[in-house]
């Protein structure tokens, strides 16, 4: 088949490699049927995840068709239409009995297109298939259970539901890249007072306002002023950092106000300063974490009742095997005004 490969920092390829086949009684084979790219994807080619290997299958977001299951799989059958997580939980261990799926202890956790092959293929194989795999309903579409695999999940739980969003709250977001743009789609289910988005780039800032914000400002602009109209000068209830830079976690730290909470999303690359000798005094609650997709039948739910639509997110279609330009396109942004990319089967494509 062919798929996605890492080959060192920098390098990535559409090539050959060996069908995926089942290892163990908890795994499946699923068809990828829609995949998509997601920004960790291009931190790995960075090089700022240095445990991902040489010759690993990239990515960790996708929809397909059940082929094969192990012998121990029970709820999963062959021929369902399934949403692949991006995290995998073993079920047994500590942190999977608390419902922490993203510090699975037992080989779950994240690990799909990080430390085994992942969904940017023709073929995946997933383990722990009755907890990593959600069978989807006939109305929500292949491209907008994408979108459940991760982003949403990961905004919401990391970031509203961390930052304990709350009705009538005031809630900045810094970046208003993929994420950043579903932290603001899942808050409004909490109905804030405010939410004032803030990214450099004007085509993502309108992006912003048509999803719902109050506000949508470049990083030059007097937030503060923005933010105090709206808290008598306090600051943010909660601000979201959604980049993953120092700039703008320290952004948030500056923005909020005493006693608010800082929910961190971004993934960091490098080491980010924490004043502690300016918010000690503040009781800022700072909170970080990796998604651990327990909402996602929730958020599965809602998007199946008409009650939450993410759909906007995709901004480019490609066909499966135009990977490389769907990746050029994903990582220039300011260029391409790409915001999710999405990628399906093409029905005359060969499948062995």
């Amino acid at each position: 088949m062919k798929a996605l490969v890492y080959g060192g920092p920098g390098q990535r390829s559409w090539t050959d490699v060996p069908d995926p086949s089942l290892k163990d009684p908890e795994d499946a084979v699923v068809r990828v049927e829609a995949v998509t790219i997601c920004g960790s994807d291009l931190h790995i080619l960075k090089g700022d995840l240095p445990e991902v290997q040489p010759g690993r299958v990239l990515g960790h977001e996708a929809v397909g068709t059940v082929l094969e299951v192990g012998s121990a799989v029970r709820d999963i059958k062959v021929g369902q239409r399934v949403l692949v997580s991006c995290i995998s939980s073993c079920g047994q261990c500590r942190y999977c009995r608390e419902g922490r799926y993203g510090q699975c202890l037992g080989g779950g956790g994240w690990i799909l297109g990080h430390t085994i092959d992942g969904t940017q293929a023709e073929m995946v194989r997933v383990p722990f298939a009755d907890r990593s795999l959600h069978v989807l309903p006939d109305d929500v579409t292949n491209e907008a259970a994408l979108l459940l695999a991760d982003i949403l999940p990961t905004a919401y739980e990391v970031g509203v539901l961390a930052g304990k969003v709350s009705p009538g709250d005031v809630v900045l977001i810094v970046g208003a890249g993929p994420v950043g743009l579903a932290a603001l789609t899942t808050a409004r289910l909490f109905s804030p007072s405010r939410i004032v988005v803030v990214d450099p780039e004007p085509t993502r800032r309108e992006e912003a306002l048509r999803l719902g914000a109050d506000a949508a400002v470049a990083p030059d602009a007097d937030v503060r002023a923005e933010l105090g109209y709206w808290t008598e000068g306090l600051g943010a209830d909660v601000a979201i950092e959604a980049v993953g830079i120092a700039s703008t976690f320290e952004m948030c730290a500056d923005l909020v106000r005493p006693g608010g909470r800082i929910a961190n999303v971004g993934v960091h690359g490098a080491p980010v300063t924490l004043h502690l000798e300016r918010l000690w005094t503040r009781d800022v609650t700072i909170t970080t974490g990796l998604v651990d997709t327990s909402t996602t039948s929730l958020l599965l739910r809602l998007m199946s009742d008409g009650k939450l639509d993410a759909s906007p997110l995709i901004t480019h279609r490609f066909c499966l095997d135009e990977m490389e330009t769907a990746y050029d396109v994903f990582a220039d942004p300011a260029t391409s005004h790409a915001l999710k990319v999405a990628l399906t089967r093409d029905e005359q494509m060969p499948f062995a």
